[in-house]
């Protein structure tokens, strides 16, 4: 069996571990085996969460994570990282970068064999704006502790919901809500929770207000001039797993069926999708028609500036190889969608009606086993 260290990068909504809450939970539980399956013994180490630090930031921590688990040998190195944290790993994987630590990062960078981005904004995403004013931050600590608890508890408080999709809805009414408003929505999603969780989660949310850097960087205008002079060291295997979610339509909302607090969840994800879908013209990169002709076969259709699923824009995901593409939205790549009834529990995240269910999740992790093993 061939050894090597595997790195799974959380992103935007990087809660990590809290309490039993495991954001790569699934994912720890089925990478390995499906490895082993390649002749690969995996030592697998998840790196810890800065949500929404600046992306230098978040790469000097995986770097130093690296150097702590990796360092005293000469294994090779896999990256995983979801949403943002693929930009992590991209900055880390760029010749010359310039991170915050003593830390030298050639060395550890150039053991590095394959790298792996899902549902990850390499071209940005039109939602980062949405949360960069005051009670845009707010909004985004309430949206955080509402994720949190929908998968801890597989529902959110239907105010909460309501007063989340109103507000994503109709941006200009953040300007009419009182801080006191969003403040009592929070404490209502905190009152779910154990004394020793809402600690956690509290800690969770003092992070993402004390450094919201990566919401500015995550501008589709931002990444535009990033990407311009990107380039991953020579000799590193990368590819992309593509998430699109279903658009919302009448037609699926009375598929939901009756459920308040699920009909609530389908209402905050209308204009999460609806926001999402706006991403400037010529900030999107040109396909290459290989590539293009790869996720036509996955989705059966050619994806559109618009496609996206709920986060991230699906054209804004793409880069290198296509490793996977799934009908999904932006967490159930990672294992948070509804299939309560599977041992353990998938707990869904938010209502989109996209139908991804753990036949799928075995299929993407599968492909991505496939795709680190081939890279030696």
């Amino acid at each position: 069996m061939k050894r090597v260290h595997l790195y799974l990068i959380p992103g935007f909504f990087g809660f990590a571990d809290i309490g039993d809450l495991r954001y790569f939970g699934h994912v720890k539980r089925f990478l390995p085996s499906a490895l082993a399956r390649h002749g690969i013994d995996v030592r697998m180490h998840e790196v810890p969460s800065q949500p929404t630090a600046s992306i230098t930031r978040r790469a000097a921590r995986l770097l130093e994570v690296i150097r702590a688990t990796a360092g005293g040998d000469d294994l090779p190195l896999y990256l995983v990282g979801h949403s943002t944290g693929g930009l992590d790993a991209r900055l880390l994987l760029q010749p010359g970068a310039s991170l915050p630590t003593d830390i030298d990062p050639a060395p550890l960078a150039s053991r590095v064999r394959s790298a792996v981005f899902v549902s990850c904004p390499h071209a940005g995403t039109p939602l980062a704006g949405l949360f960069t004013s005051l009670l845009g931050a707010r909004l985004l600590e309430l949206l955080s502790a509402a994720t949190i608890h929908s998968i801890r508890l597989g529902w959110i408080p239907l105010p909460t919901l309501l007063l989340l999709a109103e507000s994503i809805a109709h941006p200009s009414s953040l300007l009419r809500l009182r801080l006191g408003i969003v403040q009592r929505a929070i404490d209502a999603v905190f009152a779910g929770f154990s004394p020793e969780i809402a600690g956690a989660v509290s800690h969770f949310l003092s992070e993402v207000k004390e450094d919201r850097a990566l919401l500015v960087q995550l501008s589709p205008e931002s990444m535009d001039l990033w990407n311009a002079g990107a380039r991953i060291l020579p000799g590193v295997r990368v590819g992309s797993v593509v998430t699109r979610a279903r658009a919302p339509s009448l037609r699926r909302a009375l598929d939901i069926g009756v459920d308040p607090v699920c009909q609530g969840s389908y209402a905050l994800y209308r204009p999460l999708y609806r926001i999402t879908s706006g991403m400037p013209a010529g900030c999107l990169p040109l396909i290459e028609p290989r590539i293009m002709g790869r996720l036509v076969r996955f989705f059966g259709d050619q994806p559109g500036p618009g496609d996206n699923d709920g986060i991230v824009p699906t054209l804004s995901q793409v880069h290198g190889e296509i490793v996977h593409a799934a009908w999904a939205d932006h967490l159930d790549a990672i294992g948070h969608f509804g299939q309560p009834g599977h041992d353990p529990p998938h707990v869904d995240w938010l209502c989109t009606a996209t139908g991804f269910r753990r036949l799928q999740f075995e299929e993407l992790w599968n492909d991505v086993a496939a795709f680190l093993a081939e890279a030696g």
